[in-house]
């Protein structure tokens, strides 16, 4: 059986990835091959795959829930901003430059064979293939040349759930206006309506379901409430980037930067037992955690310049010779960290300027990006100075490698891991560590291996308190958990026998 369904939105951020993924584990829990589709997305959350190309997160949470390995023709095309007009493109996971608005606007209808191709092979390899749109599709300025909402659907014959959020308030006029500013043969393709975050009594929908039948002649098939799951969100909109939970036990803060890139490196941390994990942007909302973490950024010196500026800079530099706070760094967190950072290539922000100097180390920005998995350990620190991070030695992990940059050291005693790249065996070591401070390249860092938990377990012996929770959590096992729950959400409130209906299932 081969089949296809597109969901799409009223707008951005109204739940298009997540039901998407709650509908292949549904799918795939019926005993369908399924696969996610999302021609061109735009987020600085991305992934490196087995062969070492780039793709948007959101599609590799969606593999997850589908059971399936994710693959680059999930998602042909990546956009990642890096200013407030334009973004770094990258096709096939390769990148193919940076690029303003107006120019990929005029380009993007090239890449419909990429597009079509990364297509065709997933129909080749699964029976149903559940395709995410982007924005909205009554995007009227961006109509003529669309490859991601009806442009696509119409490519690839797909028929079209509309997808509402109810929680911003007048889900009506949102489903009712995005079909009344579609062209007819659009319109035609919109099968059926989804209702999203719906928090009430659903009865008292019906008068207005009743009469948006009567205005468009497509039936609501589903009427989702608001649920709380802990899934990888796609961009920086995501509520648990808004979190303003209190410190418990542990605090364990993350410096949500203009530009932050790959976040859900630290979804792990959250929901341990006697640990907080906050996102902040100001200088009174850091308090004295336990931990600071400096995450990735899509632009490295423009991040530390605002950090600086805004004086979250100076606390963190206070906090930590203090020994108050450990600060680790990941990535572009990682960069920040050293004494200088050079772009000779113009490739985030021209020229050079001085780094937060914690850890002895230059950075200079190239204009080829290294993309790889990694699995690897924690050496020993070195002997003498502060011991502080020894307790980490010999700890696991996996993760991938995606940057800009070069980073050497100055000196050549502080190494903080061993890495292998997954790709040819090349062993090396990455990051450094120094008195109260670590940094590395590697996301996904604290996902598997025993990292993670030695890690929390250093903060409570730091502390003095005893943590009992060191076995309790497999992180993989937990996100199925998550999926699972999502199933049961799309079964108990869509119209599941309506919706395989438009598939073409029986």
């Amino acid at each position: 059986m081969k089949g296809n369904i597109m969901i799409q939105g009223t707008m951005s951020n109204v739940g298009k990835s997540l039901f998407t993924a709650g509908l292949l584990r549904v799918l795939v829990q019926d005993g369908f091959s399924a696969a996610p589709f999302k021609s061109q997305n735009m987020a600085l959350n991305s992934y490196i795959t087995a062969e070492g190309l780039e793709m948007g997160r959101a599609q590799v949470m969606q593999a997850e829930a589908a059971g399936i390995f994710p693959e680059i023709a999930m998602n042909p095309i990546l956009l990642k901003p890096n200013s407030e007009t334009g973004s770094q493109v990258i096709v096939n996971g390769e990148v193919a430059g940076n690029m303003k608005a107006e120019e990929y606007f005029r380009r993007k209808k090239e890449y419909i064979p990429q597009i079509m191709e990364a297509y065709h092979k997933l129909q080749q390899k699964y029976g149903i293939i559940v395709i995410e749109g982007a924005g909205s599709p009554a995007e009227i300025n961006l109509k003529e040349s669309d490859i991601v909402n009806m442009g696509l659907a119409e490519m690839v014959d797909a028929p079209v759930l509309l997808l509402g959020d109810i929680d911003r308030g007048g889900v009506f006029a949102q489903l009712y206006g995005t079909v009344a500013l579609l062209e007819e043969a659009e319109r035609r393709r919109v099968k059926g309506f989804i209702m999203n975050k719906f928090r009430g009594e659903k009865r008292l929908l019906t008068p207005g379901i009743g009469m948006l039948y009567e205005r468009c002649r497509i039936p609501v098939v589903g009427v989702i409430p608001y649920t709380q799951l802990d899934i990888d969100d796609e961009d920086s909109m995501a509520e648990r980037l808004l979190s303003g939970s209190r410190p418990e036990l542990i605090d364990i803060a993350v410096i949500r930067l203009p530009h932050i890139s790959n976040f859900t490196d630290f979804n792990p941390l959250e929901n341990i037992e006697n640990v907080s994990l906050r996102y902040i942007s100001t200088v009174r909302e850091l308090g004295t955690p336990d931990l600071i973490l400096l995450p990735g950024t899509k632009n490295t010196m423009h991040d530390l310049y605002w950090m600086r500026e805004n004086g979250i800079e100076k606390k963190i530099k206070q906090l930590v010779h203090q020994e108050t706070s450990l600060l680790m760094g990941i990535c572009g967190g990682f960069q920040m960290m050293g004494h200088t950072l050079s772009d000779p290539h113009c490739v985030e922000w021209e020229g050079k300027m001085q780094g937060m100097d914690m850890l002895p180390l230059q950075t200079v920005f190239e204009e080829m990006k290294v993309r790889s998995r990694v699995s690897g350990q924690i050496l020993p620190v070195r002997s003498g100075g502060n011991q502080i991070f020894q307790a980490l030695a010999a700890s696991t992990f996996t993760g991938y490698e995606i940057h800009m940059g070069r980073t050497e050291s100055l000196e050549d005693t502080g190494k903080l891991t061993e890495i292998t790249h997954m790709d040819d065996g090349t062993v090396k070591q990455d990051g450094y560590v120094s008195g109260s401070c670590m940094g590395t390249y590697v996301h996904g860092i604290f996902e598997s291996g025993t990292f993670r938990n030695n890690l929390i377990q250093l903060l409570f012996d730091r502390r003095g308190l005893v943590w009992n929770g060191k076995k309790q959590m497999d992180y993989l096992s937990y996100k199925n958990r998550q999926y699972d729950m999502l199933a049961d959400v799309v079964r108990e409130h869509t119209d599941l026998k309506a919706i395989y209906h438009m598939i073409g299932l029986s």
